[in-house]
This record gives structure tokens, C-alpha cells and sequence, in this order.
């Protein structure tokens, strides 16, 4: 039978033991919902989430990473007020030195965009502990996005597990035209989808549509496909890719990949690419489509060009080009973080970086800052244009702040008028492509930069440490500054648990409801018991307080649709954890906080009937009945409210997650012999 490009590789990277269920018969496909374990080739971790990750690496007891491919980026925690963030890259550098990964410095960019430069290859697998890894399916991988414990089981040999996607197919026709991005069409496909429409699905672009972008237009989308809700997203593997790692001095890791003729898809969207007009994502939401030719006119406060979605030499020349002999307009402040270093690099030697200098741009450095809210926030009640991939509410940095997400054309073309403009209504020279970039000025008629210029720029390693030989990493010192804390473990499990609901939430709580990001709270990722004190506090800022009165003791949280959505930091876990949560029920999770519920101890369940939510107030007492047979068996949770009214909530959790409950967390499962 025909296969989808997804399929395709997931059966390469089946771990058969693990899947007694699955006939792994040539061409059979995988029953979709079945449990299936795969094996990892790379992972990835960031600052943020990184160092809980390796301190739970170390309690594994493995010597040495198993993975073909490790690598630990600092790209989160960069803003130094105080010794913690230091603190933590010197601990991510000594155990990078002492486990085997490759090791990328403050400064050498975006993890998501380094790692489509020097690591990622087409055809493998890659799971990260940032919600965004799915950008390596713009060269054809298999990646990922989980909390940080599932990655620390990756490094030491274990199977990641999860269920068996649907695969979307996204039929791609035509072309771009001028002045329309990459980025809206990640946006058309949230405006069909939303938020929660990819869950359970893997996205996989096809068609003469997708054979027309570039590399870092393709990981534009397949980065944003984690807004749907995705397990991840996928493009073909093809000439452009091929140029595209030429490029990077890394041709001999090109594969081509792609779809069996005649695979079928669990269902078919269909996009005209010629059709296409600029979108921009409204606040509060990256579903809220709105087109920028209905906001044009609005004013604008704020413009910044970034984040792993929209940072590469591509976006920079794009907007280049439409600011090119123009400057910022008077009342927008507008900024520029290059995605990494090497686009710094190429940008400076193509002259764009001038350009951008010139017409008024900040340039910032190329880190995650503004799109995590570290530094560059916006004005009380500003209206910020941002390439980024996410805009919640207070997410920027500022609570009341406005957040729009829009492709750089439009980010540009707002920059220098002020006002929401449709980049295609002005005039300027449209960039071309080649060398796998959208780089006009290679090798052509009044060429500024040639391709040996590229390749040079493109191929510096510098800021990327290789790993230490075995013998050598034996006598490392693992460095912990005073911030870093031990992991603290899961609660024991109970059979039955009577819960009072400390939280009642409405729809669409994000991982920053749950957990915040910028400036004040990142630093503490580290100290789970720092760290907890936020939790939940967008959302109700008494939350902890009313915990600590309560000393900690047992709660459950309910929830509505999408409970989780957004990053995949394990805090939004942990914190709860740490404070007494043993259940969380909603209407339906993301997936990502859903499976780091389980990884520690924390029951999620789903209404069975979704008018049930309602039944429940804050400050009710929830007895969860019997938990040992819905588990073991996957039957139905039973729940009785205040003593009186049961309802049902779906047991949808695999036989594997069960155990990993009843054993305490995942760490424990591990260290049980789990696999």
C-alpha cells in the first residue's frame, strides 16, 4: 500500500518490541491512535527547559548520551540581570562536555534554526524539549516537540512514545506573489484549522506549491504547524533542500524523502498559493485571522522582525528590500533579531544588514528575547506587529499590549508607514531565488555577495563546541551555581484521591497561563520551588497563596477546550505538581502538557460529556473513584461532585501512561525498568 512521507519514516524508526500491537508487514499502515514507540536519532534541548532536563538525565545513571546526535543551546535565557542565567549555561556547558553533546554558545542563535544549519538531516528523527522543534520538518524530518523528562529518556537510549497520528495532507498549488509570505500561509491553513484542529495529526505539504519554497519558508510553516496543535509537521526532501544544505557545507547529509505515489491522507487541504492576500493573527489567539487589507490604516506602535519562525536570510532580505532608501516612521519602534549568527553573518557580507541599519532598525541579538518576553516589550495598550508564532495575552511582556502576527513583508511595510499595509500595494524590487535561499544579490547580474562568500559565512562553527571524547569527558566537573536545584519527585500515587477544585478555567489556557515566561520567571526554571510561585497566577493570582494556606495539600484543576495549548515547558507541569495538583479535568488538552501531566503523576482526564463542565464550581470537592480499575482496565473514570452527582470522565490514556501514573511519574517508571 502507498504511504505518506510521515509513515514512511515513523516505520523506519518503529521500536518493534515496544509495539506488540502494530503489524510491521512492508507498506502496512499503522493503525491510527495505536500506541507506537520510535526511536530517536537527535535531540535538542534550550536553556529554558534544558537544565531540569539534564538534571534528570543525570539521575538516569548513563554515562554517555545514545543518541547519533545531542546538542544543548542557549538561546533562551539571555538576558543577564543576576548571576542565575549564567549560572545555568555554565552547568548546560559542563554537562554537555561530560555527557557527549555538541554545545551551542549564547549568541549562535535560535535552537530551531541552527539546528535546520548544522545538525538536522532529512529522513531522521528529532524530538526537543521546545514546543517548536516541528521546524525541522521543513528538510523532511520527523520532529518533535516534548517535555524535557521524555527528552532525557531519548539521550539515554529510550523510545519516545506517543499515539499514532492521523496525517493531514496539504495540497500546495502555484506560487507566492509579491509581497505575500510563507508566513501566511501557516496563517490561511489556522484560519481553516484553528488552534486545536491539528491535534492528534501530523501535517504533510505536498504539490507543485511546495516544490516552489525555499527551505526557511517551509520551516516557517512547518514551526507554526505547532499553533494547530500538531504532533508535527512535514515537507518533501528535495533539490531545494539539496541546495539548501549545500549551502551549509553539509550537501552529503541530503536524502531525498517523500510520499509513495498514490498515498492517501486522512483528509486533503487544498491551497492556491497565487491566491494567497497577507493575513495578520488578531489578538489574543494565532487562529484570530483577520486580513491585513480589512486592518489596513490602523496605527502602529511597534514592528519587530524575529523568533525561530520568521529570522532568516530570507525574512531579512524580504524585508530589506521593502525598506531599502526608506526609514522607520515617526512613532514605531521597530527591532530586528536575527535567527542566528550565521544569518548575521551572510546578512552583513550581503549588504543587508546595512540597509536594515540605515532605514532605522534596532538590531537585537539572535535569541528567542521579545517572542518569550525578554526585553523589547511593547507600550501600555501598543499595537505590536510581530513575525512571531505566538501572541497571548501579556505574553510580550506587556499585559494590555495588542499583538499581531504577520509575515515580515507586512512587518516591514507597517514599519515604514506606520500603519497596517499590504506590502503587494508598494513598490520595490520583489527578491529572487537561489542556492537554496530567496537571496537575489548570488552570483547575478550586479552581485553583492557571492556564493562562495555564502558558503564561507554560512560553514563557521565557531560558536559551536563539539562533544568530548569519552576518556576526556570522564574527568569534567559538573558545574551548579546556587539557583539550581534538584528535580523534586512526583507525588505517590493513590488508588482513590478526594480533590477540592482550587481552579475552574474557561477555554484555551495556554502553557503561559499556567506557567509564565519573561524576564522575572525564566531565571528560576531551575528551582521548581522559586518557580512555582507563579503558577497560575495569570489566570488567578491567589493561586498560590490559597495553596500554601492549604500546605500544598492534594487539589484537582478543571479546565475547557485546549487546556495546555503553546509551549512544551514541563513547568506548566511541575509547578502544579509541586503545589498539590493531582488531576486536571477539562473539555480536551494539548497534547504536549497532556503527556507531561502523566510524566509527573498528574491524572489528566477528559468530560465524557462536555456539559458536565458545568456541574462544577470552584472550591467543590471532586472523589475520583476507584482510579486502580479505570486505569489498569481503561475504563471510564467515575467522578462524584460534592458527595452527591457522579459523572464520567474518557480514559484515553495508553496502557504504557497508566503504569508510568501508578508508578509515580516517569522518572520513576524509568527507574522501575520501565521502557
Amino acid at each position: 500500500m502507498a504511504l505518506t512521507l510521515a509513515e514512511k519514516i515513523i516505520q523506519e524508526h518503529i521500536v518493534p518490541e515496544a509495539c506488540p500491537n502494530i503489524d510491521f508487514r512492508k507498506g502496512n499502515p499503522i493503525p491510527r491512535g495505536e500506541d507506537i514507540a520510535l526511536k530517536i536519532d537527535q535531540t535538542l534541548t534550550q536553556d529554558a527547559t534544558g537544565t531540569m532536563a539534564y538534571l534528570q538525565f543525570e539521575t538516569i545513571g548513563i554515562p554517555r548520551v545514545k543518541t547519533e546526535l545531542s546538542v544543548s543551546y542557549i538561546d533562551h535565557n539571555t538576558l543577564q540581570t543576576d548571576f542565575k542565567n549564567m549560572d545555568d549555561h555554565r552547568y548546560l556547558q559542563s554537562v554537555a562536555a561530560k555527557y557527549g553533546l555538541y554545545f551551542s554558545r549564547p549568541g549562535n542563535g535560535i535552537c530551531h534554526q541552527v539546528h535546520l544549519e548544522c545538525f538536522g538531516k532529512p529522513g531522521k528523527t528529532l524530538l526537543g524539549s521546545d514546543s517548536h522543534t516541528p521546524t525541522g520538518g521543513g528538510i523532511g524530518m520527523i520532529a518533535i516537540g516534548a517535555g524535557g523528562l521524555d527528552v532525557a529518556v531519548a539521550m539515554g537510549g529510550g523510545a519516545f512514545h506517543t499515539p499514532m497520528p492521523k496525517i493531514f495532507g496539504v495540497k500546495l498549488t502555484g506560487k507566492l506573489r509579491k509581497g505575500v509570505g510563507a508566513k501566511d500561509i501557516i496563517l490561511e491553513v489556522l484560519r481553516r484549522e484553528t488552534v486545536k484542529g491539528g491535534t492528534g495529526a501530523i501535517y504533510e505539504y505536498f504539490g507543485d506549491g511546495a516544490a516552489s519554497l525555499t527551505v526557511p519558508q517551509r520551516a516557517t510553516i512547518t514551526n507554526m504547524g505547532a499553533e494547530l496543535g500538531a504532533t508535527c509537521s512535514i515537507f518533501p526532501s528535495d533539490e531545494k533542500t539539496k541546495k539548501f544544505l549545500e549551502s551549509m557545507g553539509r550537501g552529503g547529509d541530503w536524502t531525498r524523502q517523500e510520499a509513495d505515489e498514490g498515498a492517501q491522507y486522512d483528509k486533503l487541504i487544498e491551497i492556491d498559493l497565487g491566491s494567497l492576500h497577507a493575513l495578520a493573527a488578531c489578538p489574543h489567539n494565532p487562529d484570530v485571522i483577520d486580513s491585513v487589507k480589512n486592518l489596513a490604516g490602523k496605527k502602529v506602535t511597534q514592528v519587530v522582525i524575529g523568533s525561530c519562525t520568521n529570522s532568516s536570510l530570507d525574512d531579512l532580505e524580504s524585508v530589506a528590500a521593502i525598506v531599502k532608501g526608506k526609514h522607520i516612521a515617526p512613532g514605531v519602534e521597530a527591532g530586528i533579531a536575527p535567527g542566528s549568527r550565521t544569518t548575521l553573518l551572510m546578512a552583513s557580507k550581503a549588504g543587508i544588514l546595512g540597509d536594515l541599519i540605515e532605514a532605522g532598525f534596532r538590531i537585537l541579538e539572535s535569541a528567542c528575547g521579545p517572542c518569550i518576553g525578554q526585553g523589547f516589550a511593547p507600550n501600555s495598550e501598543g499595537v505590536t506587529l510581530r513575525t512571531f508564532n505566538r501572541n497571548f495575552k501579556g505574553r510580550s511582556g506587556t499585559a494590555d499590549a495588542n499583538v499581531y502576527l504577520v509575515s515580515p513583508e507586512t512587518a516591514a511595510a507597517a514599519a515604514v508607514t506606520g500603519v497596517f499595509t499590504e506590502a503587494e500595494t508598494m513598490e520595490y524590487d520583489d527578491p529572487a531565488y537561489a542556492t537554496g535561499f530567496r537571496v537575489s544579490m548570488l552570483d547575478g547580474e550586479d552581485a553583492r555577495l557571492s556564493s562562495a562568500d555564502v558558503l564561507k559565512a554560512a560553514q563557521d562553527r565557531g560558536m559551536v563546541i563539539a562533544p568530548l571524547d569519552a576518556d576526556k569527558a570522564k574527568d569534567v566537573e559538573i558545574l551548579r551555581g546556587p539557583n539550581i536545584k534538584p528535580c523534586p519527585p512526583c507525588r505517590e500515587y493513590k488508588p482513590s484521591l478526594s480533590l477540592p477544585v482550587r481552579l475552574k478555567a474557561a477555554d484555551n489556557v495556554s502553557t503561559d497561563d499556567i506557567m509564565p515566561a519573561g524576564a522575572k520567571v525564566l531565571p528560576l526554571r531551575s528551582n521548581i520551588p522559586e518557580i512555582s510561585k507563579f503558577t497560575l497566577t495569570r489566570l488567578d493570582e491567589t493561586f498560590y497563596k490559597r495553596s500554601e494556606e492549604a500546605s500544598f495539600a492534594d487539589c484537582c484543576v478543571v479546565g475547557g477546550e485546549n487546556y495546555g495549548q503553546g509551549s512544551s515547558r514541563e513547568h506548566a507541569a511541575l509547578g502544579p505538581m509541586y503545589l498539590g495538583v493531582r488531576a486536571v479535568i477539562t473539555k480536551s488538552f494539548a497534547r504536549i502538557h497532556k503527556a507531561n501531566l502523566i510524566n509527573y503523576g498528574i491524572i489528566p482526564m477528559t468530560f465524557k460529556n462536555p456539559a458536565d463542565y458545568d456541574k462544577i464550581a470552584q472550591g467543590d470537592t471532586l472523589e475520583l473513584v476507584d482510579i486502580d480499575s479505570s486505569l489498569k482496565n481503561g475504563t471510564p473514570f467515575r467522578v462524584v461532585i460534592n458527595g452527591k452527582t457522579e459523572i464520567e470522565c474518557v480514559n484515553d490514556i495508553a496502557a504504557r501512561s497508566a503504569s508510568i501514573l501508578m508508578a509515580g511519574g516517569l522518572a520513576a517508571y524509568t527507574r522501575k525498568g520501565g521502557n
